[in-house]
């Protein structure tokens, strides 16, 4: 299950863009190749479960919106073969600021029952090696 679709980045940015950015054959063509899309769909869903497999489990059971977003400028990011415009750069780095939140937990996606069950530890256990000095070894001393 991807996170984006073809749709969703046509809605993001436009086809024009898209068949800019992916269009890599001599002569060019004017349509989107699917091969380059499907391949930095692939990409950006590593990418994102990268950040949320230590957090919740995967596969997710639906894609919640905030996540489609986020695929979509991760995706526009790394179609760019060379330096991306100031917008898509800044979304980017928007993006993984994003998942670094959701992955240490300061941010929490908006799907019920998907994070794992804790092991049940809780509090701080110590354990100390015996005691030197004790009231009956050190007799006549005290």
């Amino acid at each position: 299950m991807s996170y984006a679709s073809l749709q969703d980045l046509i809605d993001s940015c436009g086809e024009r863009l898209l068949v800019e950015l992916t269009d890599r054959t001599d002569p060019p063509t004017g349509q989107i190749d699917m091969a380059v899309i499907d391949q930095k769909l692939t990409d950006t869903d590593a990418v994102i479960d990268s950040y949320l497999a230590g957090r919740y489990v995967l596969p997710l059971a639906t894609t919640p919106p905030v996540l489609v977003g986020l695929a979509v400028a991760i995706a526009l990011y790394k179609l760019h073969t060379y330096t991306p415009n100031a917008k898509i750069a800044e979304d980017y780095k928007d993006a993984v600021a994003s998942l670094n939140r959701l992955s240490s937990g300061a941010q929490r996606l908006p799907v019920a029952g998907i994070e794992p069950p804790s092991s049940g530890a809780s509090g701080v256990v110590a354990t100390d090696r015996p005691r030197d000095f004790t009231p009956e070894n050190m007799r006549g001393f005290i």
